[in-house]
C-alpha cells in the first residue's frame, strides 16, 4: 500500500491548482487521472489560446443554487493573484473584450504552469490512471487505480464535469458523490450553442457565418449584450452560449438585433433624406445583407420603398427587429458545451474550504459542483480559487 497525505483525482485546472497549493504546504500529494495528458480541457479552450481569467471576476458573475457559496473562494484568490502567477512564469498574454485575458502563444503555456507549480511543490502526477475503487476508513482513504492500493487522510474530487465526453471526460465525479451519499442537481449543457427547428433550420439556410452584434433576453429577464453566430445547426456566438445557461426547454429567446439604434428614428430620418429608396437596402447598410434578404423572402418582413410605409408596418418592423423571438429546438449538448450546469449541491460543501460537510477529509471543487460562470473566463477563476481554497485546507 502507498501512503499519500492527499489524493486529488482529476488533473484538470482545480485539480492541479489544489494539488500544488497542498504540496507547498509540506504535504505529500497524488493526483490521478485516467486521460494521456494533464489540463485537458485547458489545451483546448479559447481556440487553443486559453482564456484563464477575466479581470472583473466577482460572485455576480456564477450561477449557483446557494450565491453567495462563491464569495469565499474568490475573495481570497482572486483574478490578479493568477494574474500574477502566470507573469512569474514568463507567459505573455493580451486583452480582449469585457476583462478576457488569453495567452499570447498557446494553452498549453497555461497546463505548463500548473504542472511546473506541481512539480516544484513535490506533487506526484499519474495519468491514464483509471480510479478502480474507493472506501473510508479509520485512516482516512482507500483508493485502488491501476492494481495499485493507495491510503491517504484526504481525498479531494476535482474530475470535472460531463462536458466534451470526446476528450474521455466520465461522471466519475458525480458517482463518488452519490456513493458518499451527497444530494447531486440535475445536470444540463451549458454555454453552449443552439440547434433550432427545421422549419427555422430552412429558413436560414444559407446564412451560416453571419454575425450580428445584438442583445439576447432569456425568459427570466437575464441579458447579454454580445454577437450571435448563424451555423448550419442553429445559432451560436458569445451572446448565445451566455444565455443558454439560462435557457430551459421549451422557452424562446427575444433578441434585439439593433441595440444600438432606435429603428424608428432611424426610418424617420431615412423617408427624410432617402425616401425613394428600398428598405431593403436602407436595412442593408445597419444588419448584413443576406439575413435582411431572408427575411423579406419569408415574407418576415414588407419589401418596399421606405416612404411607402405605414405607420403600422414601421412599429410592428420596429418590434420584430428589437424584440426577435426565436424558440430553439434545444442545445447541442454535453458534446460542445463549455461546461455543465448542476452537480454536486454546495449545500454539501464548506464554503471556505469545500470539504463535504458530513464526511471527513472529503472535498469536492471546480466543475463537478454546483458552479457555473460566465462565458469569458469566469469558470476557470473559479477552478483557480476553489483550488486555492481547497488546497489550504487538505
Amino acid at each position: 500500500m502507498i501512503k499519500k497525505d492527499v489524493i486529488v483525482i482529476g488533473a484538470g485546472a482545480a485539480g492541479l491548482m489544489c494539488a500544488a497549493t497542498a504540496g507547498y504546504r509540506g504535504k505529500e500529494v497524488l493526483v490521478l487521472d485516467m486521460g494521456k495528458k494533464a489540463g485537458r480541457k485547458i489545451l483546448i479552450s479559447g481556440g487553443g489560446r486559453c482564456n484563464f481569467t477575466n479581470e472583473n471576476a466577482s460572485p455576480e458573475n456564477y450561477i449557483c443554487s446557494n450565491p453567495h457559496f462563491v464569495k469565499s473562494a474568490l475573495s481570497r484568490y482572486t483574478a490578479q493573484d493568477f494574474i500574477e502567477l502566470v507573469e512569474r512564469h514568463g507567459v505573455n498574454y493580451h486583452h480582449k473584450t469585457l476583462g478576457q485575458l488569453f495567452c499570447d502563444n498557446s494553452a498549453q503555456d497555461i497546463v505548463g504552469v500548473l504542472l511546473t507549480e506541481c512539480d516544484w511543490a513535490g506533487v506526484q502526477v499519474e495519468l491514464r490512471s483509471e480510479v478502480n475503487s474507493i472506501d473510508k476508513n479509520e485512516q482516512g482513504y482507500q483508493v485502488i487505480s491501476n492494481g495499485k492500493t493507495y491510503q491517504c487522510e484526504s481525498l479531494v474530487i476535482a474530475a470535472g464535469g460531463l462536458t466534451m465526453p470526446k476528450l474521455g471526460i466520465t461522471p466519475i465525479g458525480y458517482k463518488i458523490a452519490a456513493q458518499f451519499g451527497l444530494k447531486v442537481l440535475p445536470t444540463t449543457a451549458a454555454l453552449v450553442p443552439f440547434t433550432l427547428h427545421d422549419h427555422d433550420k430552412q429558413r436560414f439556410d444559407g446564412l451560416s457565418g453571419i454575425s450580428i452584434a445584438t442583445e439576447v433576453t432569456s425568459e427570466d429577464g437575464t441579458t447579454f449584450k454580445e454577437n450571435i453566430l448563424f451555423t448550419h445547426r442553429g445559432l451560436s456566438g458569445p451572446a448565445i452560449l451566455q444565455i443558454s445557461s439560462f435557457w430551459r426547454a421549451g422557452q424562446a429567446v427575444t433578441i434585439n438585433l439593433l441595440p444600438e439604434h432606435n429603428l424608428n428614428e432611424v426610418i424617420a430620418e431615412w423617408r427624410q433624406n432617402q425616401a425613394q429608396k428600398s428598405l431593403k437596402n436602407l436595412l442593408a447598410t445597419i444588419l448584413p445583407k443576406r439575413f435582411i434578404e431572408s427575411l423579406i423572402t419569408h415574407g418576415e418582413i414588407p419589401d418596399k420603398i421606405v416612404n411607402q410605409l405605414n405607420h403600422g408596418e414601421i412599429e410592428d418592423l420596429s418590434h420584430y427587429l428589437h424584440a426577435w423571438q426565436i424558440k430553439p429546438n434545444g442545445t447541442e449538448g454535453y458534446r460542445t458545451a463549455e461546461v455543465t450546469l448542476g452537480g454536486v449541491d454546495t449545500d454539501e460543501l464548506s464554503s471556505k474550504t469545500f470539504e463535504v460537510k458530513n464526511v471527513e477529509g472529503l472535498f469536492f471543487i471546480g466543475e463537478v459542483i454546483d458552479v457555473v460562470g460566465w462565458l469569458g473566463g469566469y469558470n476557470f477563476q473559479f477552478a483557480w480559487s476553489s483550488g486555492v481554497a481547497c488546497g489550504g485546507a487538505v
